[in-house]
């Protein structure tokens, strides 16, 4: 009996977070200043379910760091968007930069995780703990210039979080290894 090949769920759980997080991030930089409310579909939807559904597959598949990592920022997104929206009440620019804060802890311990597997997500947690430490500071401090540094630290673990994932669609497509590179500690 031969064994079904699966497709792998970490492109489309990384091009939903890499995309999300690209639109947010030109904002919170001050690149853009109107129209914001676009980044709520993304959100709910690519930002949100894709990446519920990528790590729903990842547990599936026995992968317990994608599972954690994918649903956690799957529900980060949909918080976000239910935030956004004011389903919460009043919420407040110190108790969005607390949970901020919160995500960057969680972050900066699943990017100990990574030393051991490639460069492309070790770069890519690297870059995302800075970028929730910088917008949580920014949020509760209420200090623009941080959130502006956090937004711009954004844009870099958009790039590096869309190269990990669409590299490997890339690598597959061509019958090639994705060229991920090795981790600092592998």
């Amino acid at each position: 009996m031969t064994e079904e090949k699966r497709a792998n769920p970490a492109p489309l759980g990384l091009s939903g977070f890499a995309l999300t997080t690209l639109v947010l991030s030109t904002y919170n930089a001050g690149l853009l200043t109107s129209g914001s409310g676009v980044v709520l579909g993304l959100a709910a939807f690519y930002g949100g379910l894709a990446q519920l559904l990528a790590g729903i597959l990842e547990w599936k598949g026995g992968n317990t760091f994608g599972y954690v990592a994918f649903f956690t920022y799957g529900a980060f997104w949909e918080w976000y968007f239910l935030t956004a929206l004011g389903i919460f009440g009043n919420i407040t620019a110190q108790g969005v930069g607390l949970v901020l804060i919160a995500f960057g802890i969680f972050t900066l311990i699943m990017w100990f995780a990574t030393f051991k597997t490639n460069l492309g997500l070790f770069t890519t947690f690297l870059l995302l703990w800075i970028t929730f430490f910088l917008l949580g500071v920014g949020s509760l401090t209420c200090n623009t210039l941080l959130v502006h540094a956090g937004g711009y630290t954004g844009i870099l673990t958009a790039i590096a979080a869309w190269y990990t994932g669409l590299v490997q669609v890339v690598a597959e497509s061509l019958n090639k290894k994705a060229p991920l590179g090795r981790a600092p500690l592998s």
